[in-house]
């Protein structure tokens, strides 16, 4: 067990309970317990009389070497990153670590500050959600003795980087043979940014099975957009504006079919009667959504927990099992509410009102 732990007589509550009780995000504990500015008097004391009462230890001085797990995220406002946090957390109090929180912001970028807080902070192990670190920081974490893994790469990242995916290829044509199932024919897609490599394994997906029913991706069927609700919603717009209008959607992630759900609702579709929309991850929202949303479960907190137990391997602190550098944990279909068969007239209806045109960036 690593010298992380703390003694108590009942389980730790979790950096995300502490942060919900304090009503501060995850990056605001994170802050307070690594001794890091930017956080306000009064809630720096709240968070940390929280983080006291719950046996952390805010870390004025540097970490004994060893002592931590360091998750390196894009941000910490998504349901996609509290996932990932939980499951990496989880992992690490098993074993007796705490676990150290980093945002880095949509570009990735990954500087010297980081690098040089990695090198003082000894981490046990890093887990990461993406992978554009260099040859030479790779280099330097190696010589330091510090493994680390990669969690659902927004790139492809070296072969020699350890990784822990999902099948996206598979969750995407899943997505669709599920709508040919039902007896939809014109099935559209809103694809996530094709410089990430689970957007276009999830679009290849959707591809194949139209091919293996005999059909293809007609043209303009297929607009590309971020990973966004809004950017989901602009691309939808885009496609029930074609005539004649597709009677089902597949999208990249449960944002962008959230997204897709704000367009129907605002051009006067109902879903499922009049549109099927199926997304990708089953995030918390998705089971909140009206309709609740047919997805492919991507297992984050699973994901997260073996790219942890990955890493710790490679330090010692797991079963000393070997452990193969690509490992893929099967999405799975998650059928609710916004799908059903192509409703009375779908086939034959009207094209909705035109709109704004949706981000093609290909």
């Amino acid at each position: 067990m690593g010298s992380g732990a703390t003694e108590r007589t009942g389980p730790r509550p979790t950096l995300d309970a502490i942060a919900r009780q304090a009503s501060v995000s995850l990056a605001t504990v994170s802050k307070v317990l690594n001794g890091r500015a930017g956080v306000s008097g009064p809630t720096r004391e709240r968070v940390e009389r929280l983080l006291a009462a719950s046996g952390y230890a805010q870390r004025d001085r540097p970490p004994e070497p060893g002592s931590l797990v360091e998750l390196v995220v894009e941000d910490l406002a998504s349901e996609w990153s509290i996932e990932i946090v939980r499951g990496v957390e989880a992992v690490a109090r098993a074993h007796g670590y705490a676990l150290s929180l980093s945002a880095l912001g949509p570009d990735h970028a990954v500087g010297e500050d980081w690098i040089t807080g990695v090198l003082h902070r000894r981490p046990a192990a890093i887990v990461l959600q993406f992978s554009a670190l260099t040859a030479g920081r790779r280099d330097q974490l190696r010589a330091r003795g510090i493994p680390f893994t990669v969690v659902d790469p927004v790139g492809d990242p070296p072969a020699d980087v350890p990784v822990v995916g999902a099948t996206n290829t598979a969750g995407g044509a899943a997505a669709t043979r599920h709508l040919l199932d039902l007896g939809h024919r014109r099935i559209a897609a809103v694809a996530g940014p094709l410089d990430m490599r689970c957007a276009v394994d999830r679009s290849a997906g959707h591809r194949a099975a139209l091919a293996a029913a005999g059909l293809e991706a007609r043209p303009g069927s297929v607009v590309v957009a971020r990973f966004s609700r809004a950017d989901g919603e602009r691309a939808a717009r885009v496609l029930l504006a074609a005539d004649p209008r597709p009677t089902a959607i597949v999208t990249g992630n449960d944002l962008q079919a959230l997204g897709v759900l704000d367009a129907a609702a605002a051009v006067g579709l109902r879903v499922p009667q009049d549109l099927s929309v199926v997304g990708f991850d089953d995030v918390a929202p998705a089971r909140w959504a009206r309709p609740a949303l047919t997805t492919v479960r991507q297992p984050l907190q699973e994901m997260a927990a073996q790219a942890t137990r990955m890493a710790l391997r490679q330090h010692g602190a797991g079963d000393g099992a070997a452990d193969p550098a690509r490992v893929e944990l099967a999405t799975s279909l998650v059928v609710r509410d916004s799908t059903a068969a192509p409703g009375v007239g779908a086939e034959v209806g009207p094209p909705v009102r035109s709109h704004p045109v949706a981000d093609r960036r290909a």
